[in-house]
Formats: C-alpha cells, structure tokens, sequence
C-alpha cells in the first residue's frame, strides 16, 4: 500500500471505535453510578491493568488532583511492574498473578473502594488473578475489556465489554481498542468528577493553580461567575483562596452576611 492507503485504512478503522463505545454505554453508566457512589462513601477508584490500557489509564489519573482538585490517593492505578516503571513496558509482568493483589494490599484496599480491570484480552493474569482475590474478598469489581465472555468479565460485577474488533496490524490492541480505553477513561473520570461536584456547568472551578497559564484561566473563570470587572482584584482574592470554587465560596458567604 501507499503512505495515502495505509493511513486511510488506519482512520477508516479508528472511526469504529466510537460506535462500539456506544454500544457498551448501558454498561460503562452502571459502572460510573456505582463508583460515584463509591467515592462518595469515603472509598477510592483502582484501576488493575497492564500494558498498553494499564499505561493509558496512568495517563488518565495523573491529571486529576491538578484539573479537579481531588487528593491523589481517590483514583490510583496498580500497575503490572509498578507506575514508576510506566516508560519500561514491562510486559512480561503481566504474567505475576501474585502481584496485582499484593499492591492492591500494600494500598489497603477494602470494601469500601472499588477494583475496575483492564485488559484488552480479558484473560492478563496479572488483572484476572487480582479481580479473582478481590471477589473472594468482597470487594466490588468492574472491568472494560474488547472480548465478549471473557473471564475478567467474569469476575466483574460491573463489566463493561467494548467489542473493537481486529486491529490493522493484527494483534496491536494499542491502536483501536487503545484509543477506546482512552476515551472511556476520560468519560469515567469526567463523569464521575462532574457527579462529585467538581465542576461547575462545564469549568474546572476547583483546578489547581500550578502555573501562569492555568491561573490567568481561573482568573477569567472568577470574574465571570462573580461579576468581577477588574482582573487584578479578581486575581488577589482568587491567590487568597486558593481555587475559583473556594474564592466563590467565600464572596456567597460575603454577600450573605451583608
């Protein structure tokens, strides 16, 4: 083939990939209300995975404490080979079916939270062991995998199935079914963050202010939720309280006394 046909066959392939992610939408919905209700209770979100989709949710949650202003032990992800080793592609790790419970141990995982699999194949023993310990255990499971009636589905409560299909280069589930574990992550989290009260219409009120970028961004935020026209004083008193929300928060309790 041309460069012109192998990157057509490429995106005619990923245009696939949203269609199948609604399919499984009843699913990845049940998954989300348990895990709001999960966090809500006081327990954390732990994603169990491997290779390209463990790496990819990885990805994911490092964003969270900075753009929602969440503490970072809420969602965390146990990773085959550990997440220092996240540009190691330890791939042979996925094989230790011992491993994944015991970091889940090490972060004292409990009833209260909630195990959610990742596995393209559905069969990584790494995962499959690890969400077998946590039903033995009575610890709520869930899962997203791309094949149907896999045995990590098996072991989820909450199973979401996103069948992608064969991959162009067959066998290379970091193409398609990469690019779904993607966007579901983002879903999961973005759902689930809006559910918590972290964003207020569409905005990122409770973002943290770690550079002049990002804080020139919460300044405009906070003069448009609190009708503030002058930049620098809306500037002070958001420094002061430390997020748009706080510093929201702070002018309703202003307004109220007075």
């Amino acid at each position: 083939m041309s460069i012109g046909e192998i990157t057509a066959h490429i995106n005619n392939e990923d245009k696939l990939v949203p269609l199948a992610i609604e399919k499984a939408l009843p699913q990845l919905n049940i998954l989300i209300e348990v895990i709001v209700e999960k966090l809500k209770a006081d327990g954390r979100l732990f994603y169990l995975g491997a290779g390209s989709g463990g790496r990819l949710s990885v990805l994911d949650v490092i964003e969270l404490p900075t753009t929602y202003g969440i503490a970072p032990d809420i969602i965390q992800v146990i990773l085959a080979g550990g997440v220092e080793h996240l540009v190691d592609a330890l791939e042979e790790k996925e094989d230790d079916r011992s491993a994944g419970w015991q970091m889940l141990l090490e972060k004292k995982v409990s009833t209260k939270d909630i195990v959610i699999g990742i596995s393209a194949s559905g069969t990584t023993p790494f995962v499959l062991e690890g969400m077998k310990l946590c039903r033995e255990h009575k610890i709520t499971t869930g899962c997203i995998v791309s094949n149907p009636d896999s045995p990590i589905a098996d072991q989820a409560v909450y199973p979401v199935e996103v069948i992608t299909g064969a991959e162009f280069i067959t066998g290379s589930t970091r193409m398609k079914c990469g690019t779904a574990q993607k966007l579901i992550f983002d879903i999961i989290s973005t759902t689930t963050m809006s559910k918590m009260g972290r964003v207020l219409d569409n905005q990122m009120v409770h973002v943290k202010l770690i550079n002049n970028k990002i804080t020139a961004r919460a300044v405009k935020m906070l003069m448009n939720n609190a009708g503030i026209s002058d930049y620098e004083k809306a500037k002070d008193i958001l420094i002061e309280h430390g997020s748009v929300q706080k510093a929201l928060d702070h002018l309703a309790q202003k307004n109220k006394s007075h």
